[in-house]
């Protein structure tokens, strides 16, 4: 989960002050930041927070942080790969070819890394081997201007779950896929479905977070500094967030029979009219097309799609206008920021404590064990930034991606 790439744009760290004669988007790279803390801080909550199920509204907040965080980062990772391979004006000759092989040997980084941390047998869905293949297949669609981007995510998200549906019926009545994965190597090493886990099987398949990714290239490459492109922005997400899980309600409010279908294959605890913003209900089966109308944030359907990218969309507008036009709470909102600009140390330091610790239930903690991760995290980030620009992970990421710079 590295997102190093606001800060390689960015002179200071997020922590410093600000000079008077800091480009006016420079600056504004620091709501990106913001959001990443905050997806992080999202991620603990649905690995170390209490499980939704408690109800009340530690459960309702707890159940807001699952799938929606996630994908806020997969988001996220499109709008650092158009970081990477030029904003406004995409790299070319010379620049942009060291610029593809930088993202990878970041994706090969996170393919190792990621599957090292599935081996240690957490309960977590690690997501960094899948973010390695998102940045691969994202690379193509590096000099797509934001229109382009933009149609292609929304032919992606509603296209893409439906092929996702047929692909796991046919696993689930074939033989195809256990013969991929008897030859897979990755499949081997990593104790995974391999190759077929991160593409089809996985928590975070490709064919259903590609148009996360697509999203946020299609962000970035936005004028954010206008503050009329960033109310069409938050306008959008809102709608976007309205279709989907609204869409998801009408479907399970006007026709009994999706309901009943849901609540008959489900094998969670919640009721299957919550289907349209909650996981609860359980996980979806390929028994009923039925799932196909439902907007839980992991159900990879069409309609959660568009509901997670509406509140990823919206989040991420309201982090970069807040941080832009509110000195205060950027000055307040520091420690956030800084954790965002060491995601990947976040993330690994919180599989690291889920390991140590001998965490067995995700999510299912104490709610101090959750604050307990927050707070040495944020202490943790705090301390490293006034001495180091990134983080360490994130040092060493970029200090691997060097060799590309020997590229001619």
């Amino acid at each position: 989960m590295t997102h190093d790439a606001s800060t390689v744009e960015q002179a200071p760290a997020a922590s410093s002050p600000a000079p008077r004669t800091r480009p006016p988007m420079v600056g504004r790279l620091v709501g990106v930041d913001l959001a990443r803390g905050l997806a992080i801080f999202g991620m603990y909550a649905a690995h170390v927070g209490p499980d939704p199920s408690v109800g009340g509204i530690t459960g309702r907040l707890m159940e807001v942080c699952h799938g929606r965080s996630s994908a806020l980062f997969a988001l996220l990772a499109g709008f650092s790969l158009v970081l990477l391979t030029g904003r406004r004006v995409p790299k070319t000759g010379l620049e942009g070819r060291q610029s593809v092989v930088r993202v990878l040997i970041r994706s090969l980084i996170l393919l190792v890394l990621g599957t090292a941390l599935t081996m240690a047998g957490t309960q977590v869905d690690v997501i960094l081997a899948f973010y390695s293949l998102y940045f691969v297949l994202a690379l193509p669609l590096r000099r797509l201007r934001a229109g382009a981007l933009a149609a292609l995510a929304a032919v992606s998200a509603l296209v893409l779950p439906q092929v996702l549906y047929v692909v796991r019926l046919s696993i689930d009545t074939g033989t195809w896929a256990e013969t991929v994965i008897d030859h897979d190597p990755l499949a081997r090493i990593s104790g995974t479905d391999g190759v077929v886990d991160l593409l089809f099987t996985g928590a975070y398949p490709v064919l259903t977070w590609m148009p996360y990714v697509i999203a946020g290239m299609a962000v970035a490459r936005l004028d954010l500094a206008s503050a009329t492109v960033r109310l069409r922005l938050a306008v959008a997400g809102g709608v976007l967030a309205v279709l989907g899980s609204g869409g998801s309600w009408l479907a399970l409010h006007l026709f009994p029979g999706v309901s009943a279908a849901i609540g008959a294959s489900g094998d969670g605890t919640g009721s299957a009219a919550s289907a349209w913003w909650s996981d609860l209900v359980g996980d979806p089966t390929g028994d009923t097309p039925a799932w196909l109308l439902v907007a839980s944030p992991h159900s990879e359907t069409t309609l959660s799609i568009l509901s997670n990218t509406g509140v990823a969309i919206a989040v991420l507008t309201a982090c970069i206008a807040a941080t832009d036009r509110l000195p205060r709470f950027r000055r307040l909102a520091t420690p956030v920021i800084t954790v965002g600009t060491m995601s990947l140390t976040a993330y690994v330091f919180n599989i690291a404590g889920i390991w140590a610790l001998g965490i067995k239930e995700v999510p299912g903690s104490p709610l101090p064990v959750l604050l307990g991760f927050v707070a040495a995290i944020t202490l943790l980030a705090a301390v490293w930034a006034r001495f180091f620009r990134r983080g360490p992970l994130e040092y060493l990421v970029n200090s691997a991606t060097m060799v590309a710079h020997h590229v001619r």
